[in-house]
């Protein structure tokens, strides 16, 4: 009796389809999926399951990809796989979007707000490549609602002043007082900064040259006096592919560097210790987020420099954002400009 109603349930579907004008290819996909389904004892067609497209998603952002942000990308959607459990085995075509949110909430309840929407964002990206493709019919994470913060103002601030000679007093003579200086005369992410050599730096013009891993554009800054003066007093190698902070250099993960730098500030005593079993909390539990990180030091040098009435687009280009206002593509900042913008920042050193 219950095949006889999935025969009769299928034949309606094969009908509907026959009816319309034309049989696209996420209704053959799927009709196709079932018919499967029937004859294998309700196993699905090899590469049309959620496990097997993720997994292809990223194998080719790897490819195409940053390593930091292929392993942000993997990150979540293994998260999400795991969290859709045996459904994982399933047609892609069979994920809703109370799956996603069940997801979200799940992760919610563990992380903080911004990781959790993080999460949702990169699964909505695989699902809109998979709609696109025409794997799929409809991307179900589209209209899934972001998370509130709970209290917190999820938001980095930038340094004070004081703040950062405290910071520096407490890096002075290791290699984190030239990373801290180069995040702030340089506005750049921790990530390209932790990989400088000395082939980055044209001496000869007094810029810093290189290429961003995050978003692949050229990036060339003018040097700031204090930086110029700090570059100076290292000791330089023959080799320029030498690096200029070799333990950062050497350090694979982002997090790790991120969780050093937030030590000097507990040092500095511009935050708390983070105790992972005080008060039953472990690391799988929600995390406080903190407005200070050495991401702050990018908000610094683009607060200091507009706080100095330097022009908006002469900012956006040194810090390397783009927006719709400013773009790379289009609009080419004179070097002397973003010179002169550098020489207002405050001299720390």
């Amino acid at each position: 009796m219950t095949d006889a109603k999935k025969a009769l349930k299928f034949a309606e579907k094969i009908e509907d389809a026959a009816r319309g004008a034309r049989l696209v290819e996420q209704q053959a996909r799927k009709i196709i999926s079932e018919i499967y389904r029937l004859k294998n004892d309700g196993q699905n067609l090899p590469g049309s399951t959620a496990r097997d497209f993720f997994n292809t998603w990223l194998a080719n952002k790897e490819r195409e990809t940053a390593e930091s942000t292929a392993r942000h990308y993997r990150d979540h959607l293994q998260k999400f796989i795991v969290s859709l459990g045996k459904k994982a085995d399933c047609d892609l075509n069979d994920i809703t979007r109370k799956d996603v949110i069940a997801f979200r909430d799940a992760l919610h309840q563990r992380l903080s707000a911004t990781s959790a929407n993080q999460a949702v964002k990169v699964v909505r990206m695989a699902l809109k490549d998979a709609m696109i493709a025409e794997f799929v019919d409809r991307n179900v994470a589209v209209g899934v609602k972001r998370v509130k913060h709970r209290g917190e103002i999820n938001m980095r601030r930038p340094f004070t002043l004081p703040e950062l000679r405290k910071i520096l007093s407490k890096a002075r003579g290791d290699e984190w007082e030239g990373m801290i200086l180069f995040g702030l005369y340089s506005g750049q992410r921790l990530s390209d900064i932790a990989k400088l050599t000395w082939q980055n730096l044209d001496l000869d013009s007094g810029e810093l040259v290189f290429v961003s891993r995050k978003t692949g554009r050229r990036m060339r800054i003018p040097l700031a006096a204090p930086l110029e003066r700090y570059i100076g007093k290292l000791p330089a190698g023959d080799d320029p592919k030498q690096p200029l902070f070799p333990r950062a250099y050497a350090t694979t993960r982002s997090g790790t560097l991120s969780n050093q730098f937030y030590e000097i500030l507990v040092d500095a005593g511009l935050v708390e210790a983070r105790h992972h079993r005080a008060r039953g909390n472990g690391r799988s539990s929600g995390r406080t987020f903190n407005q200070l990180g050495f991401h702050s030091l990018r908000h610094t040098a683009t607060s200091l420099m507009k706080n100095a009435g330097v022009s908006p687009a002469v900012v956006q280009d040194i810090i390397g954002h783009d927006s719709p206002a400013v773009s790379a593509h289009y609009t080419h900042i004179d070097e002397a400009a973003k010179r002169k913008a550098l020489k207002k920042m405050p001299d720390l050193l």
